[in-house]
């Protein structure tokens, strides 16, 4: 018998990855992928720019992956890099029109895949999940 422990991490990394790959599934008429579409999200979701460098922590890449990720997204017209008043050396990330028009794009699919993936799942339960997960999340992160 594979001990709950196990079968929990195998289930969280499984179903994580599968989530990823449905949505994704959904955007390839948008010509994104994966990588892509999560930088643009993560990137319009944030209330003030972001560094490249807190951009990458945030995604879990290393710096020069998103360097060449942020360069193909700059030139397709999503984002742009602007300078820091603070420290020129530092450019921070930012969403253009053509980006948010993307964005919309990716949340809608997004609401749209919630909707279908979580009918029929019993709200109270959803909820203690989501709580037990973030909880996760955070003692993940602060063990790093």
């Amino acid at each position: 018998m594979i001990p709950t422990e196990e079968r929990f991490s195998s289930a969280l990394h499984n179903s994580a990855r599968a989530w990823r790959q449905a949505i994704d599934r959904r955007l390839k008429y948008l010509g994104l992928g994966q990588a892509s579409w999560m930088t643009v999200a993560t990137v319009a979701k944030t209330a003030a720019p972001m560094s490249q460098t807190e951009l990458a922590n945030k995604l879990g890449v290393e710096d020069p992956t998103m360097v060449s990720m942020l360069d193909r997204l700059v030139k397709a017209g999503y984002l742009l890099r602007q300078p820091s008043v603070t420290d020129r050396r530092v450019k921070l990330i930012v969403l253009t029109e053509a980006g948010q028009h993307v964005y919309n794009k990716v949340r809608h699919e997004a609401v749209e895949f919630r909707k279908e993936i979580l009918q029929g799942v019993d709200r109270d339960k959803l909820a203690e999940l989501t709580l037990l997960l973030e909880r996760l999340q955070a003692a993940a992160e602060a063990a790093l």
